[in-house]
């Protein structure tokens, strides 16, 4: 299929995909946020959302496709379900966002900030931890955290694998 998905009027730039429900989600340049959903053959907006205060940084569906995670540069977090409802909304502040992951069970949600920081929430919103990344700890150089994937053990551990090897 190619097909052009018509309805953003900016660049866009982020995208997730709902692969349990089969749904694209986009999001523009002006924070402009589209739910595409494919219907005999030919994609349609299903939903659209604009809150028209900051850009869009991240956006992640949890594993089960339930549930989506928005994250914006000015410090708000939205999550809603896959139907539209907004589940809950929580503005952090003083903290500039760039990306987002949920955990494989879905309990957890990882936000990064542009101060290469990783906040630690649970589903329902609640600040848990700070997570200490020792890879950036001694970098001097001016370096962007783009992106936070959360390993699923599907491939195994590597301390498990050295236990192994003994």
């Amino acid at each position: 299929m190619n097909q052009t998905l018509e309805g953003h009027s900016g660049a866009v730039q982020v995208i997730a995909w709902n692969d349990h429900h089969q749904k694209l989600t986009t999001s523009d340049q002006h924070g402009l946020i589209i739910v595409w959903m494919l219907y005999k053959g030919s994609w349609y907006e299903e939903m659209i959302n604009n809150r028209n205060k900051s850009v869009v940084r991240g956006m992640k569906w949890n594993a089960e496709g339930g549930k989506i995670c928005i994250v914006y540069e000015d410090g708000a977090v939205i999550v809603g379900s896959v139907d539209g409802n907004r589940l809950w909304g929580k503005e952090l502040k003083g903290v500039n966002l760039s990306c987002v992951e949920w955990s494989p069970d879905g309990r957890t949600i990882l936000f990064g900030t542009t101060k290469k920081e990783i906040h630690v929430y649970d589903a329902a919103g609640n600040f848990c931890s700070k997570m200490n990344l020792q890879c950036l700890e001694n970098v001097t150089e001016v370096v962007k955290l783009v992106g936070i994937t959360w390993y699923n053990g599907a491939e195994g551990y590597a301390e498990q694998e050295r236990s192994e090897e003994r």
